[in-house]
């Protein structure tokens, strides 16, 4: 609704399917850091803001779209703000047209900005009734402390930046897993939901 106060109901489409995507993230994997405040907002943000500078500065909507979604993924990832959605805002500032153009950069604070920030506290508020999920990440209900051998976090951080991709899982929650996989080994048998083992005829 906010949206179409500002722009005819495509550009509207638009802005929503990317806060859509946004809402998928926050509601269904609240824990995951592509779903933590500062991502959703800072990345919706910076997205909005590249997506509006290249189009005023690109006049071919194709290239200004190409380039709008590449530097924005740039920007997220040095600013460690990585939020997928966020490329589908760069996406939509170049490609909804006058509509956009003519609000300027405006349009990083509303609809844009305005819509990342209704979306987060929602997400606060529907997860908070439930320990297990409350959002963001560190209102969660605390896990057991970790046990003494548990990695440090230094360790930790150059493992995970070892890997030279991004990992979307927490420190907490990889450290519980390393917890369980190292000193409750017979965990998998007691999943109901682990998968069976099959072997092929010819073994």
């Amino acid at each position: 609704y906010l949206t179409s106060i500002v722009l005819p109901h495509q550009s509207a489409m638009l802005v929503i399917g990317s806060m859509g995507a946004s809402a998928v993230l926050l509601y269904a994997v609240p824990h995951g850091q592509l779903s933590q405040p500062w991502p959703v907002v800072a990345g919706h943000g910076v997205s909005a803001l590249v997506g509006v500078t290249c189009a005023r500065l690109i006049p071919s909507p194709p290239l200004a779209a190409a380039c709008a979604v590449g530097l924005a993924i740039g920007i997220m990832h040095q600013l460690k703000c990585i939020h997928p959605p966020g490329g589908a805002t760069a996406f939509t500032a170049v490609l909804a047209g006058e509509a956009v153009r003519s609000l300027g950069f405006s349009f990083v604070v509303f609809p844009v900005l305005t819509n990342a920030l209704i979306i987060v506290m929602l997400a606060v508020i529907i997860n908070y009734p439930f320990p297990w999920r409350r959002y963001p990440v560190v209102l969660r209900r605390s896990s057991p402390p970790p046990s003494a051998d548990a990695p440090k976090h230094e360790e930790v951080i150059a493992a995970i930046r070892s890997l030279d991709t991004f990992v979307d899982i927490s420190e907490e929650d990889l450290l519980q897993l390393i917890d369980i996989l190292t000193h409750q080994p017979s965990v998998m048998s007691r999943a109901p939901n682990s998968p069976k083992h099959y072997e092929s005829p010819s073994s």
